[in-house]
């Protein structure tokens, strides 16, 4: 097998030795220097890589049902579940995963309308999908990027924001989804705007100007006038607005903010108020609102709340002072929508031991139903490990005490004796958080090979209030690289855990940590894996789309400044590519759109250069990610590999 170098091409090592059963890859991925991978030398493995996950999509209203996604071939498509329990009927067939699906408001409506991209370019098109026919059309160009596309309250029209005029700038259109080429443009904009919720008999329409994480503004636009009106005031340092919905009657805005605090708590607007006031309802929490919904009646709020990255469901009475606190198993939230009567919540919940299925909440009785009941390959997920939240002191202080950073801890099954080797694996965004998701795969890691999993949020990670959000920004960068220097410290102090077999792995923001991690304490760890990251902050930020550019400035720094380019070419792990002296495993989609794939070819091919250990895995039909179950099963039985050769060898 051979794979392309540069301008000329090079030889891989054989992926099947004589002998020996070894584990295949699909055409579209191409391998460099991984060795053979012999089936035998990962046993138990397939159940862990066959368990299925569901999400919530939306409520049918004419059949009282609802739309989920869930996967029964390569890809995660369009299901339809008419109880609680009840059979999944798949209505989608496509050969890429479906991002997103609505179903029309109205009950005699004969379509849904769903998104989908091409081979993870993440230009997703909007389509149509005929009930009855099962036909499917394109209702856009095939090439830009459509996103945020909601219903209008009468089921006539969608509203959506696109880059297709200069594939930059997101504009936002209305459209018929059986008129297409009538579609209507409604805001011209300049930079990252997204349609949220229509106003009442659907005269106007809320949107948001997104800038960063803590920065986002809401505007209304009234499609009589076309004047838009912004409601928010920016502030000296800005206000993050992340979501934002209509009241029945339009008097009222309902949103969560941070404006004038440092968590994002959920509050009531006027809408023809004068100035920016918005009205506290929940309770005062050091913690962020993660979701809310407003049931169609008015009548009800729900709201989800991040505490250190666990969900707490709440829903509150709009008028009078009705509570409730439903009983949900210990887990995350990630979508939440009432149903259009107002009586149910539905909502995706994914744990430790849950690896994603809907959940009903029925507000009439005050119980919660499980909707469906995802395959777990045969495995006893009942006895997966619980992640323990931990804190480790840091270089800095607050308040005259070392400033603590949170984690989560997961310690192998008791078959296993400590001290056990430790994989540190970083989130992306930077802004993400690690919460206590599903591991997926990275169950087999930590229940069949015994190794440890420490999951930090290191300074700028979200959930943890504004201020600590703001503390890698800028020149602060690498203080995130300290923060995993200091938590090095803290494994070396724990008996449990064994210091001198540490591996670090990361994702997109998350792969530059470990390639950084792996530049300044490369002494103290046996290997790193990046997965889809930045190696050059400079050659990313000419590189990724247009459309994210400016976004990404923001949080990294402005390179076209002299000062900043040079303080970002200094940072960049590629600039001392030398210092890396532990052996690497890179995994690239060539279609990713965010970091792209010349990052992962650049840090390859400066650590062959100095003739250190490197393995590449590219996917020619992935993106910011592995998507296609074929290829996720391959990749992790590379990386499974790469850990048995690097991190367990005596």
């Amino acid at each position: 097998m051979r794979a392309r170098a540069g301008s000329g091409w090079i030889i891989l090592m054989p992926l099947f030795l004589a002998g020996t059963v070894s584990a295949q890859p699909a055409e579209n991925l191409v391998l460099e220097n991984i060795p053979a991978i012999p089936a035998a030398s990962m046993p138990g493995l397939s159940p862990y890589q066959d368990v299925r996950s569901a999400a919530f999509l939306d409520w049918l209203p004419a059949k009282g049902g609802m739309l989920i996604s869930t996967r029964f071939g390569d890809t995660a498509q369009v299901h339809q579940v008419s109880a609680a329990g009840g059979r999944r009927t798949q209505l989608t067939f496509q050969h890429e995963r479906i991002s997103w699906a609505l179903a029309c408001p109205r009950k005699d409506c004969p379509y849904l309308v769903f998104g989908m991209d091409r081979g993870g370019s993440e230009t997703y098109q909007i389509y149509r999908r005929d009930l009855d026919s099962g036909r499917v059309t394109l209702l856009t160009d095939g090439k830009s990027r459509y996103l945020n596309v909601i219903w209008n309250r009468a089921g006539t029209q969608l509203a959506y924001a696109t880059t297709e005029r200069d594939g930059r700038n997101f504009d936002i259109y209305l459209m018929d989804p059986m008129r297409p080429a009538q579609r209507q443009l409604v805001a011209k904009t300049k930079g990252r705007w997204s349609p949220l919720s229509f106003g009442p008999g659907d005269k106007s329409l809320l949107l948001q100007h997104y800038v960063s994480i803590t920065r986002s503004s809401l505007h209304l636009l009234n499609f009589k006038s076309g004047k838009m009106r912004e409601l928010t005031l920016a502030g000296p340092q800005g206000n993050s607005n992340p979501q934002a919905k209509f009241s029945p009657d339009g008097k009222t805005i309902y949103l969560t903010t941070d404006a004038g605090g440092e968590f994002v708590r959920l509050a009531a607007l006027a809408t023809r108020a004068p100035k920016f006031r918005p009205r506290t309802l929940a309770d005062a929490l050091a913690w962020n609102v993660h979701k809310f919904d407003l049931s169609a009646d008015g009548k009800w709020l729900a709201l989800v709340i991040n505490e250190g990255g666990f969900s707490r469901l709440r829903l509150q009475k709009v008028r009078g002072k009705g509570k409730r606190s439903p009983q949900i198993p210990a887990g995350v939230i990630t979508q939440l929508r009432f149903d259009p009567a107002g009586d149910r919540l539905a909502f995706t919940l994914v744990s430790n031991q849950l690896p994603g299925d809907v959940f009903v909440y029925d507000l009439l009785k005050n119980t919660t139903r499980r909707w469906t009941f995802s395959e777990t390959g045969g495995l006893d997920v009942a006895h997966f490990v619980e992640p323990k939240i931990v804190h480790f002191p840091t270089f800095d202080q607050v308040a005259g005490k070392p400033r603590e950073i949170p984690a989560l801890l997961y310690l192998p099954p008791a078959k296993f004796k400590p001290p056990y080797p430790v994989l540190v694996s970083i989130h992306g965004g930077p802004e993400g958080q690690a919460r206590p998701y599903f591991l997926a795969r990275n169950n087999y890691i930590l229940n069949e090979m015994g190794v440890a999993m420490v999951r930090p949020n290191v300074r700028g990670s979200d959930g943890y209030g504004r201020s600590y959000l703001g503390l890698d920004n800028d020149r602060q960068r690498e203080d995130t690289v300290r923060d995993i220097g200091a938590l090095l410290d803290w494994i070396a102090q724990r008996k449990d855990l064994d210091q001198n077999r540490v591996a670090v792995s990361g994702g997109s923001y998350g792969g530059y940590m470990s390639l950084a991690t792996m530049v300044h304490y490369s002494e103290r760890l046996r290997c790193g894996i990046d997965y889809v990251g930045i190696s050059n902050f400079v050659t990313f930020l000419k590189n990724t789309k247009d459309y994210r550019r400016d976004l990404r400035r923001v949080e990294y720094g402005d390179e076209r400044i002299p000062a900043m380019h040079d303080f970002l070419q200094r940072i960049s792990p590629l600039s001392s590519v030398e210092r890396i002296s532990v052996p690497l495993l890179v995994v690239q989609g060539a279609n990713d759109p965010r970091v792209p794939a010349s990052e992962a070819e650049q840090i390859v091919r400066k650590v062959q250069q100095g003739k250190r250990e490197v393995w590449y895995l590219l996917a020619k039909d992935e993106g910011h990610g592995f998507r296609k179950k074929k290829n996720k099963d391959f990749m992790n039985r590379v990386r499974i590999r790469f850990l048995q050769t690097h991190l367990l060898a005596p």
